[in-house]
């Protein structure tokens, strides 16, 4: 059977959930994954409202959609983040508060647990999100980096995140973290780091999205081989490498969509990953969860470009082979 195809609501926002339901059952989809931010899935009128959940989903069945998970990637970014002036504008108001770094990384962590409780509300698995971290800034190893310091920074996500991941166990959720640059985990090694700092809990797992790790130079296959029981979500996302001897893979301080970057996000099937083998690998780790497209490209018409990766991821997505092409060739 072929894996539903949803769509991320992060990057539609900007638009009344109503009108993106319409949007996206006339682009095909499945489904929608919704973002814990517009008017799209708000936690805390989850909680305080016993009819908020129901009427949400109402609103995706008049449309023909379904819903597999939210996602709530800004708060989860002020968990770990050393909190600075930027992060007001990701943050409700209500999360920021008087902007002090401490209280706002506390109310955060408050705000994850209680998106775990919304999740079960509404009837999700999976919370996918970021946890931020306090050692990215550390990435570039000058001046030296004290002995110990990378180490705490990991303990730090055990410390904060635990007592989070405690609730999503009471609740039967699990966190799909999106391995990201400006995260605790943002490769293949820092993810399994991250993985040992939390003791393997099963609530902790991973949001695969292939775009991040492509420009980093990681083979996204890899990923999923590496952690085949972790691929809790997948997001079907773009990317492009354009290193011409003056790009860089650092990007210049220079924003997305300007030529002289040395990569940049492209839709669905424009870019450089290859995604019939990340099925393949899918398969092999029978993963049956949906294929979510976020949406990023900076130089496309967001209407055509959604609407396309649709259609493309499925006709890429195919079922495994039930029988050995070779086995009538073999003996009686």
């Amino acid at each position: 059977m072929a894996r539903p195809v949803t769509l991320f609501t992060g990057q539609w926002a900007d638009l009344p959930l109503e009108e993106l339901c319409k949007k996206a059952n006339e682009f095909g989809y499945d489904g929608l994954e919704l973002a814990c931010w517009g008017d799209h899935f708000e936690v805390d009128k989850a909680l305080s409202d016993d009819t908020y959940c129901a009427r949400k989903r109402e609103l995706l069945e008049k449309h023909d959609l379904k819903l597999f998970s939210i996602s709530n990637h800004l708060v989860g970014q002020a968990v770990l983040d050393n909190v600075d002036e930027r992060h007001k504008s990701i943050l409700p108001d209500y999360i920021w508060g008087d902007g002090n770094p401490a209280a706002v990384n506390e109310r955060a962590a408050e705000e994850m647990k209680n998106t775990a409780r919304a999740a079960q509300k509404l009837g999700v698995s999976v919370v996918n999100g970021f946890t931020g971290s306090s050692i990215w800034h550390l990435i570039y190893d000058f001046p030296p980096i004290p002995a110990g310091t990378l180490d705490a920074g990991f303990q730090l996500l055990a410390d904060r995140w635990n007592p989070i991941l405690d609730v999503f166990q009471e609740c039967g959720i699990k966190f799909g973290l999106e391995v990201h640059p400006g995260e605790i985990a943002f490769d293949i090694y820092s993810a399994e780091k991250a993985l040992q700092a939390l003791d393997h809990r099963e609530e902790f797992g991973f949001n695969f999205d292939p775009s991040h790790l492509i420009w980093q130079g990681i083979d996204p296959v890899e990923f999923i081989r590496y952690f085949p029981d972790r691929i809790y979500h997948v997001h079907m996302k773009d990317a492009s490498v354009t290193l011409n001897g003056r790009t860089g893979i650092l990007a210049s301080h220079i924003r997305f969509g300007d030529a002289r970057r040395g990569w940049d996000f492209r839709s669905v099937g424009r870019g450089g990953v290859r995604f019939e083998e990340i099925i393949r690998a899918l398969n092999a780790i029978e993963y049956n969860g949906p294929l979510s497209v976020e949406w990023e490209d900076s130089g496309m018409d967001r209407d055509q470009g959604a609407k396309e990766a649709c259609q493309f991821c499925k006709n890429v997505d195919f079922a495994p082979s039930n029988v050995d092409f070779d086995a009538a060739f073999g003996d009686d």
